[in-house]
């Protein structure tokens, strides 16, 4: 018997939404062998909940106010490479999905899954197994038989956090402070972003990210 069989699995929830906190606590906890030590409503909290109580599995939304999951998962990743991160969300955007697995997390599934899905994710994050939703996997297949695919695949998972706040409103100085990143280093990453997909203007770039679902957030 492993150790996080013996103990159960320790669980971090992180959304934004505390009726949705509430109803998958209910749901996990329900399990008998699945236990919650602690909530989070953003990016921030998140990473200082991880901290305390170093959790078998983070459950998180990746759209939050503020830097988005795909922040949170970068910066737990970075204090613990271990870390298992299931991804937990409304959003199946291939690009998405993409760039969460790029920052490090371990599974993807979507919020119109049964719950019972979210339970067999958690234990297959728990286990060192990758997780993803039938939907996720399906949108996976279907953009990789794609013959151009998409222009943001261009983009790392920071460059499509940074597109992300700046298409829904944020300005520099905000995307800065959020990313605790200087001002000049996001303007760096605006033209950066602009060179890759090939967009002349931010009106351009808006309509690009509309295009690949990424306003949606």
């Amino acid at each position: 018997m492993t150790e996080v069989a013996a103990k159960g699995i320790t669980v971090l929830l992180v959304d934004d939404h505390p009726i949705v906190r509430q109803g998958y606590r209910r749901v996990l906890e329900s399990q008998g062998d699945l236990h919650v030590v602690a909530e989070a409503d953003n990016a921030a909290d998140a990473y200082g909940a991880f901290k305390t109580h170093d959790p078998d599995v983070i459950v998180l939304d990746i759209s939050m106010p503020g830097a988005s999951g795909l922040e949170a998962i970068r910066n737990i990743r970075a204090r613990d490479p271990r870390a298992r991160i299931l991804v937990f969300t409304m959003h199946n955007e291939a690009v998405l999905v993409k760039a969460a697995f790029g920052a490090g997390a371990s599974g993807f599934v979507t919020k119109s899954s049964e719950p019972s899905a979210v339970v067999a994710a958690v234990r297959a994050v728990a286990r060192g197994e990758r997780a993803m939703s039938d939907d996720i996997a399906h949108a996976l297949a279907e953009e990789s038989l794609s013959p151009a695919g998409s222009v943001l695949d261009r983009l790392g998972e920071r460059e499509i956090e940074i597109l992300r706040q700046f298409v829904s409103g944020a300005t520099t100085e905000q995307i800065a402070s959020h990313l605790n990143l200087s001002v000049k280093t996001v303007q760096n990453y605006h033209y950066l972003i602009k060179t890759k997909t090939g967009a002349r203007t931010d009106a351009q770039l808006v309509r690009l990210a509309a295009s690949c679902g990424l306003t949606k957030l």
